[in-house]
């Protein structure tokens, strides 16, 4: 059966659900606001986001507070070592009962998916996860199964440098929508953590603000923000100088590029907005290009911080 699509709501009633969302996760996730309404516009875009920070920073407490802020399930995955992809996926076991095998299913069947520490298990456990992150369904024993809708991975890694760690190959990292870092707190914000209420304690009084019904209108609505021509020659002009600056090993894709519409929809819809601006753009593109780019000199981890200001200094709006 055609899933039906969500109803339009009325005038005003998405600004006043985002508002309402974004106010109630500041609650728990003090001072972050711009990263919030990253993670925000991440999902109102049906991406995927990739938080990269120290621990302790929030990471988990973001995931945990926009699940239940929007009224969505959720399942966490402590990666290790040994964390296998049946254990994400799911197994079917024998019913001596019934004389059949039973799927049981994992973790990953839930719609908001915390993959923390991502980057601290096996290459093969991360690939597990690439087929239910773009094509929001899974593969287990020949059988095909559909996940949840919305489906939303909000993935964690340490930084590379830390023992233990197994960088995210390129393919796994064009899986995620955007990449954003938390970051210290500012010493104000910090000291009213230090002296509140413990944030488990407020995560728990957290009550949803919306229902999925409310947030795939909201999701509709981000994919039918307008985006004019000139719009696009600038996206456009971003994307082909990121494959022309010899300073890149290589450019953008056209899932990249595809990446940063979506996204510039989902921050102007936040914003208000029925239609595109440059300033959209460029707000998300730190987060969008980031990890898709990489310096011919780096022969590590992503460097596409330096690469991404690079490109909105040197592209200009008007052509």
């Amino acid at each position: 059966m055609t899933a039906q699509p969500s109803p339009r709501p009325p005038g005003g009633a998405v600004q006043e659900w985002i508002e309402k969302s974004l106010a109630q996760v500041d609650t728990v996730l003090v001072g972050k606001r711009h990263q919030v309404e990253q993670a925000m516009a991440c999902l109102l875009a049906g991406g995927h986001l990739l938080i990269e920070d120290l621990p302790g920073m929030g990471k988990t407490v973001l995931s945990q507070a926009l699940a239940r802020t929007l009224g969505l399930s959720f399942n966490r995955i402590q990666f290790t070592s040994d964390v296998l992809p049946a254990d994400i996926l799911g197994i079917s076991v024998f019913d001596r009962d019934g004389g059949a095998f039973e799927f049981h299913p994992g973790p990953v069947f839930a719609q908001v998916l915390l993959a923390d520490e991502i980057n601290r298990t096996s290459p093969k456990t991360q690939s597990a996860l690439l087929e239910a992150m773009e094509e929001g369904q899974v593969t287990v024993e020949g059988a095909t199964r559909p996940l949840p809708s919305p489906f939303f991975v909000i993935a964690t890694q340490n930084p590379s440098t830390q023992a233990g760690t197994y960088p995210l190959p390129e393919s796994q990292l064009d899986r995620f929508l955007m990449r954003i870092e938390l970051g210290y707190p500012d010493p104000a914000a910090e000291r009213d953590i230090i002296r509140g209420i413990d944030r488990r304690v407020l995560l728990d009084q957290l009550e949803p603000c919306i229902d999925g019904t409310q947030l795939g209108a909201m999701q509709q609505l981000a994919a039918e923000v307008r985006l004019s021509d000139a719009l696009l020659d600038y996206v456009q002009r971003l994307v082909q100088h990121s494959r022309k600056d010899p300073a890149c090993a290589w450019g953008l894709s056209p899932r990249g590029a595809l990446a940063l519409v979506r996204a510039a929809r989902a921050w102007a819809l936040i914003r208000g907005r029925q239609h595109v601006v440059p300033e959209d753009v460029q707000a998300v593109l730190p987060a969008v290009v980031e990890h898709r780019l990489r310096e011919h000199a780096d022969h590590g981890s992503s460097s596409g911080e330096a690469l991404a200001q690079r490109l909105l200094a040197v592209v200009d709006v008007v052509n």
